[in-house]
Formats: structure tokens, sequence, C-alpha cells
């Protein structure tokens, strides 16, 4: 049987399952897609129970297949989510959705922890709402006290997924740093309000700790899980660990998010207006990023754009790069469907769509201004003594050619690359593991 590390690489959208074996090759991958469910305020949310039984289910019928021995399990998860266990270890509450709108004045927090601005500062979290997952505790506290009450402990939705299969209560630097204003950035640890409020969340550790489980008769180490974006970025450390050459990842999918692991600057208040915050590694060290819906705006808009041109909405798939547009589109620097900010519904002003005589150039249109937005989001970042070389993207827009060309020459000092391997946030959380592989 072939030793491998099995990693559960759960977006919004799909759900994957990888098999990496001990050179980090792909030797199994299965995905499912799950109808959503309904909270308990009738919000959609994902289908936490359906979830857990296809990832017990994958890990049983590997292992029955008996092709592959599973040395390893790790997860990769998008973030602003958590789990309420009580004090049987059972789940409490929905799996509630990052966009939820939250029904509460944050005033008051804001105002007796230094402002809004000073606290978002310090916790390198811009004022979300939901997509900060300390101020959905606060939240459920305050307006489900009959959830609360029963809570004994708090997961990160990475860490809960680990759980299931290891029972151990943890937490991880990637996931208490991911926008969750619930870290202080400037000290390094916890931040204080957790204690006023009688709040208590695991200390978190290196990724690289994993406890040793029996799963169905067989020991394996089971890795405490890592948020999705910022395990994304895990590969290419490695690979630069030697290496001087300064750069940036782009990963892209829902949101187009800008990681610069190399700054040292501390994150200002200008930045943070401007969408930027702060991740960690998972041995602790800061990742400045800014962070923009920009997937989605792209999803709603080439929907539109194939309505009103009478195409399949995918078509843009089937547009030949061409170099030429996009140096003319950059050269007259128009912003013609997003002139200012970019509406709560994501779409651009499409009473222009008049005003272009084919979908290819209304689609480049687009692009370039979702690519202008992406170049201003990594200036963002980049400390004043940079020395940016390369620009990596991983996620599904280092597919799409024309933001490629955009970006190549929105940045010619800088040379745009792919990441070498695939699926980059399940090989970072596969590439933890790897002591337990070759053991």
């Amino acid at each position: 049987m072939k030793k491998v590390i099995a990693v559960f690489d759960i977006g919004k959208t799909n759900k994957k399952i990888f098999l990496f074996d001990k050179d980090f090759n792909v030797v199994y991958t299965n995905s499912i897609r799950f109808e959503e469910c309904v909270d308990d305020d009738n919000y959609p949310c994902d289908d936490i129970e359906a979830i857990e039984i296809w990832i017990r289910k994958e890990i049983k019928t590997i292992q029955d297949n008996k092709a592959f021995s599973i040395k390893a399990i790790n997860f990769s998860t998008h973030g602003a989510t958590l789990v309420y266990l009580d004090e049987a270890g059972k789940r409490i509450t929905p799996l509630y959705n990052y966009l939820k709108p939250l029904d509460l004045d944050f005033t008051p927090f804001y105002d007796a922890n230094g402002g809004v601005e000073e606290f978002s500062r310090k916790t390198a979290s811009p004022a979300y709402g939901m997509l900060n997952a300390g101020l959905q505790i606060y939240w459920l506290k305050q307006s489900k006290p009959h959830f609360y009450s029963k809570a004994k402990n708090i997961l990160h939705y990475p860490q809960y997924l680990s759980y299931l299969f290891s029972n151990k209560i943890t937490s991880d630097f990637t996931s208490v740093g991911a926008h969750t204003a619930v870290w202080d950035f400037d000290n390094m640890q916890y931040h204080e309000w957790l204690e006023k409020e009688n709040i208590s969340l695991p200390q978190p550790k290196p990724g690289k700790n994993a406890a040793l489980s029996i799963v169905n008769g067989q020991e394996m180490a089971i890795g405490k899980g890592l948020h999705d974006s910022s395990s994304s970025i895990i590969p290419l450390l490695e690979e630069h660990e030697n290496s001087n050459r300064e750069f940036i990842l782009l990963s892209t999918g829902t949101w187009i998010i800008c990681m610069n692991p190399f700054s040292k600057e501390t994150l200002t208040d200008e930045q943070l207006k401007s969408d930027c915050l702060c991740f960690m590694t998972p041995d602790k060290k800061q990742i400045k990023s800014s962070m923009q819906f920009l997937g989605r705006v792209h999803e709603v808009n080439a929907i539109a754009l194939s309505e009103y041109f009478s195409v399949e909405k995918n078509h843009y798939l089937e547009l030949q790069l061409n170099k030429d547009l996009c140096s003319e589109i950059l050269n007259k620097g128009e912003s013609i469907f997003f002139p200012d900010t970019i509406a709560d519904d994501f779409k651009g002003d499409l009473k222009q769509l008049s005003t272009f005589e084919s979908y290819e150039l209304a689609y480049y249109q687009i692009i370039y201004e979702i690519v202008q937005r992406v170049h201003q989001g990594i200036s963002r970042i980049l400390d004043a003594d940079n020395n940016l070389k390369d620009v990596y993207i991983s996620g599904g827009f280092n597919r799409n050619d024309i933001f490629v060309e955009y970006l190549q020459q929105l940045m010619p000092e800088q040379k745009i690359q792919f990441p070498k391997g695939k699926n980059a946030s399940a090989l970072g959380a596969a590439l933890l593991m790897k002591s337990y592989i070759n053991d």
C-alpha cells in the first residue's frame, strides 16, 4: 500500500479531498458540492452535518479499498467560521455563514476597546462584521444566550474538522490571525477583550504539531488544520527558504487576497481603511495582506455580460488573448463599470453595456477594472524599501490569460509566476505533515 497524507480542502463552494504521496504528488482526489441549508434565523448556511458525514465516509472508503495507507490527515478551510461545543463535545449551533448580516450595534464594544480604528489596527482586522470571527462570539453571547450559555469550547472551522478525528481542543496561528479581531498583533497574543468578556479560547500551537489517533482501527497523525489562504503560501515559503527573492502571492477565488510575507512594517490606519489586514504563518509570523471580494465581482458581472450578449455564462473561457487590446484599454485608463466603489450587489454600471460592440470588448474592460484594484491592493502591502521580484498567482485567475496579461503590463519590473503545484492550500496543509509520512 502506498503511504499518503489525506487533506480535506473545504471551500465555500467546493469540498475536496486530496491524497498526497511522499513526494507530494496528488495520487487521488474527489470533490463534491452540497446544497445549502438554513440556520435558526432562516439565513443560508453550509450543511455541516452532510459535510461531516462525507468526510468520515471518504476516509473509511479509502481505508477499505486498501490501495493507500493514510499516515496523516490535515484540513484547510475558509475562515470566519466557528463551531461551538457543549460540555459533551457536541456541536450547538448551525455553521453560521460569514456573509450573514449581524443585527447588533458594535459601537459600545469598539468604544470599550480603544475605538474602532485603534482596535482594528491592533488586531489587524478591518471592521467586517461577521467576517471578524471574534465578533461572532460577541454577537452570539449578546443575541443568542440560550446557545452561548451551553458553549464549553469554541473552535475555528479547521480545528473542528480535526477534532472530529482527534477529539482534541486546539487552535493554530493561521486561524486566529485571519481577520478574527481576537489576536493582538502588537503583542502577538490574544487580545485582552476576550478575558474581559470571560471568553476562553485554546492557545494556538505551531502548525506542525499533530495528534496521534486511532481512526477505524488504524493509527494516524491528525493535523490541527489551517486557514486556507494562509495555507496556500506555505509551499512558496518552503521553496524560497534559502532564497532572498521577495515575492507576493495572489490567492484568487471568490476572494482575491494579496499576501506579502516579507513586510516588516506595522499595519497603518490608512491600510486598514483600504481592505488591508494581516494573516499569520503556521509559526506565528505576520503576513501583510489585502483582501477584496473581486472573484465574486467577476462571477456576477460575467453572468450579466453573458445575458446581455446572449452567450454562455462561461463564454470568457473561449476568448483568445489580445495583448494589443489590453494595452489599448490600459492606456485609456477609464473606469466605466466601477467608476467609484463597488456596490453591495457587486454589479457594475450595466447600463454601460450598450456602449460596447461586443462581449469581448466589455469583458476585457471588466477584467481591466478588476486588475486595477488588484494592483492597488498589491501596492498597499509593500514596504517602502521592498525588493519585490516575483508575483505568484494561485487559484482560478491563474488560468485567465487576460487577467495575467493586464497584471504583467501593470508590473513590468516583476516576473509573473505560477506555483509549481496546483491546489496550493491543500498542498500547504500536506507539507506540515511531511514528518509523519517519512517515518
